[in-house]
């Protein structure tokens, strides 16, 4: 059982739910849960446990081209079966390149070349990391090569990293609706979508309803800081007859346990109150 933890746009407490559930999940399954952080530009769930160790560290690579410029006949071939653009070729001045930028590992150009002009070639792509806690089973976590932009190659890796064995996988999905939160979806059985009662948060919500549609995907919504803003985010779960999950009341107090990174100390009552509702309300998705 997988389920993602998303939200469309950044600072609605997609982390801190996803951390949150981890936890109280784990309470509630004897620690057969594991936690996946797929935001692989800026992976943060770690920070809310300084006292996980490291168990394991791996480099990740995507496989490339490299052209043979002298077995290379410049025929352009492997350029015009490359989707992405990344191979440049000049027959006048005998040039060909690849960008491993826009390279996304397709394995075409293999196919495309009859000369055997391309091999193949490992480029670094990031590095995954296992982490043990003192309740789950652990985090695993994605962080991407600096100046990468292959975020759904390392999205993919990370969660085939994960133990399949374990009864729930939460993966803690970057913001937005771009290619790496459909990425992170894509697998999940269900989907926790997370919001705030504001117009920017109700805007981006909408949106993010319209993808998990359009990807026939199960969800329901928390909305965080439910005590602030508007109820114009209520009235649209309403009238779209889209499950609520919990409503989070904004606490000062918790807002500065977690700028410390001391999110599971000290919970506040009613914020402890409204995470064991959500779980119970899981609790027959899960089984």
């Amino acid at each position: 059982m997988q389920i993602a933890i998303a939200s469309g746009k950044g600072g609605t407490g997609k982390t801190t739910v996803s951390v949150n559930l981890y936890y109280y999940l784990s309470q509630k399954y004897n620690n057969k849960v594991q936690l996946i952080d797929c935001d692989v530009e800026e992976p943060n769930d770690i920070l809310f446990f300084p006292e996980a160790t490291m168990k394991k560290e791996t480099e990740v690579f995507t496989i490339v081209p490299e052209i043979d410029t002298t077995k290379c006949t410049f025929c352009k071939k492997c350029a015009d079966w490359c989707e992405f653009n990344a191979i440049s070729i000049v027959k006048t001045l005998e040039f060909a390149e690849v960008n491993y930028e826009l390279c996304h590992s397709c394995g075409a150009c293999f196919e495309a070349c009859s000369f055997e002009a391309i091999k193949q070639i490992k480029n670094p792509l990031g590095r995954i990391t296992e982490y043990q806690t003192t309740f789950g089973s652990g985090i695993h976590e994605g962080r991407l090569e600096i100046g990468s932009a292959m975020q759904t190659a390392l999205i993919k890796k990370v969660k085939k990293h994960t133990d399949s064995q374990e009864l729930l996988t939460l993966l803690d999905a970057p913001p937005g609706t771009s290619c790496p939160v459909v990425e992170t979806v894509a697998t999940a059985n269900y989907v926790i979508l997370v919001t705030e009662p504001t117009p920017f948060g109700l805007h981006d919500l909408t949106i993010t309803v319209e993808l998990l549609k359009e990807l026939n995907k199960p969800f329901g919504v928390i909305v965080n800081k439910a005590n602030l803003g508007n109820n114009a985010v209520f009235d649209f779960l309403e009238k779209n007859k889209i499950t609520l999950l919990g409503k989070i009341p904004f606490s000062k107090e918790y807002a500065a346990n977690y700028s410390q990174g001391d999110l599971l100390n000290d919970i506040p009552p009613e914020v402890n109150a409204t995470y064991q509702q959500i779980v119970e309300q899981l609790h027959p998705i899960i089984n």
